[in-house]
């Protein structure tokens, strides 16, 4: 069965491939707390569907190329719009 994963499109800009990162809470194998690891993923978006801050579900698949081993499966979730921080004024 192939391994399949959910998180949000981090990066667009290249041809026919996204960035997703996943998120996820881990526990501490010794101390027992609960931390969050972040993991990013190159996927191939074969038509350039996703855009930044949509939710899509990647799924794995043969090599594309050196760093893609999975694929754009569904978008979940459109994103509702972006939000720009503002320049810092000294």
């Amino acid at each position: 069965m192939a391994k399949t994963l959910t998180g949000i499109v981090t990066s667009d800009v290249a041809s026919k491939t996204i960035t997703v990162t996943v998120t996820s809470r881990e526990t501490h194998p010794i101390y027992g707390k609960q931390y969050t690891v972040s993991r990013k993923y190159a996927a191939h978006d074969e038509n350039n569907d996703a855009k930044i801050g949509d939710k899509v579900t990647i799924v794995e698949t043969r090599p594309v190329s050196k760093r893609k081993a999975f694929k754009l499966d569904t978008i979940l979730e459109k994103s509702r719009g972006t939000v720009e921080l503002k320049e810092e004024v000294l």
